[in-house]
């Protein structure tokens, strides 16, 4: 996700900060300080650093619930209203989805409940007071956990409660039809939210926002998904496709874009395996400064992805939206490149897909 930051890592999966918390963050505080001081200050950040860390837990709750399904999750990422995990591809099953939708507000449910057995006791007053200074901060924590298993089971993308209605509704429509009925109602409670916040809760005007944008992406996320389902890469790849050699001059490479409408250029040595690959921003780039003899692998992208062309194509999405990767290489046995993913081939698989959702490719690598 942009304008985050990696604060490091968890069993392979990265733990990042997302700008706009921190910015919470440092709201939170000053109006604590406004408010009573340097002392209150120290609580409030102290208090929410706390509940960031159960923030945290919260996500590796769905992190270790999907990996029982052989799901990575390469990254996590903090946001002012909780965290987003950024799973490798969604559960296959609707009941899978719904254990890794669980797993998070469970966690928060057991560390609510611990806290509040190490507290004594708390009032079913005291769970609105959550900003009472008065409060002991473990209780203050006891209640903010409560809070965002409440919160979480909201049923809206991107809380875990819409992904529950999701699971739920997929059991009942399927899986196309559950994500647009639950990013309508999402995106229903995000107008709902705005109008809450039009009453003076300039907060609730954020997560409106947020929510819809948030609804509406998970709309468009979960249909690519569902689109690529069951499609492999020989399937998708690019087949017809120009390659430069890794002896080839700039000028042999600017010759090699305008002779066909590719994008991505790999670059391959004499046995025709990929060494690089090329791309249209690259040659253009390089051409600012540069003269026609100048090799064009010298400014070709290293350390680009090789895939096989019976690997599942939905598991590939996510890598392909990293804007340092638009393509990838797909190889034989031997290593040889046969073709290429990219970007604008799943596009193409997706808009088949769409029109055709039954659409079954027949093509052979």
């Amino acid at each position: 996700m942009r304008w985050s930051v990696t604060i490091g890592s968890v069993g392979g999966t990265a733990v990042k900060i997302h700008i706009t918390f921190i910015l919470f963050l440092a709201w939170i505080a000053f109006s604590a300080w406004s408010r009573g001081g340097p002392a209150a200050a120290v609580d409030s950040t102290l208090f929410i650093v706390l509940l960031f860390a159960c923030v945290v837990l919260h996500e590796f709750g769905h992190i270790t619930a999907a990996r029982r399904y052989g799901i990575a999750t390469p990254e996590v990422t903090l946001l002012p209203i909780g965290g987003v995990a950024s799973l490798q591809r969604l559960p296959s099953e609707p009941a899978q989805e719904l254990v890794v939708a669980l797993a998070g507000p469970a966690v928060n449910l057991i560390i609510g409940l611990v806290l509040i057995a190490v507290v004594g006791s708390i009032r079913p007053d005291e769970l609105t007071q959550i900003d009472n200074p008065h409060l002991s901060l473990l209780g203050r924590l006891a209640i903010a956990n409560i809070f965002l298993v409440v919160f979480n089971l909201i049923p809206a993308f991107p809380m875990d409660g819409g992904r529950v209605l999701h699971a739920l509704l997929a059991m009942r429509v399927g899986a196309t039809r559950a994500t647009e009925i639950a990013a309508r109602i999402g995106q229903a409670l995000a107008f709902g939210f705005g109008f809450l916040g039009l009453f003076g809760n300039p907060l609730l005007l954020f997560i409106a926002i947020f929510v819809y944008i948030a609804a509406a992406g998970e709309a468009q996320m979960s249909a690519a998904h569902e689109a690529l389902k069951g499609v492999t890469v020989g399937e998708a790849m690019e087949t017809r496709f120009t390659p430069v050699s890794i002896d080839a001059s700039l000028g042999q490479a600017v010759d090699a874009l305008l002779a066909t409408a590719q994008h991505e250029f790999p670059v391959v040595d004499a046995f025709g395996k990929p060494a690089g690959l090329l791309t249209r921003d690259d040659i253009l780039s390089a051409l600012r400064e540069h003269g026609r003899d100048e090799p064009a692998a010298g400014f070709m992208r290293s350390g680009v992805e090789s895939v096989r062309a019976g690997t599942p194509v939905e598991g590939l999405f996510e890598r392909l939206q990293d804007p340092k990767a638009s393509a990838l290489y797909v190889t034989d046995a031997g290593g040889k490149i046969i073709g290429l993913l990219t970007r604008h081939a799943l596009g193409e698989v997706m808009m088949i897909r769409a029109a055709q959702p039954d659409w079954r490719f027949d093509r052979r690598a």
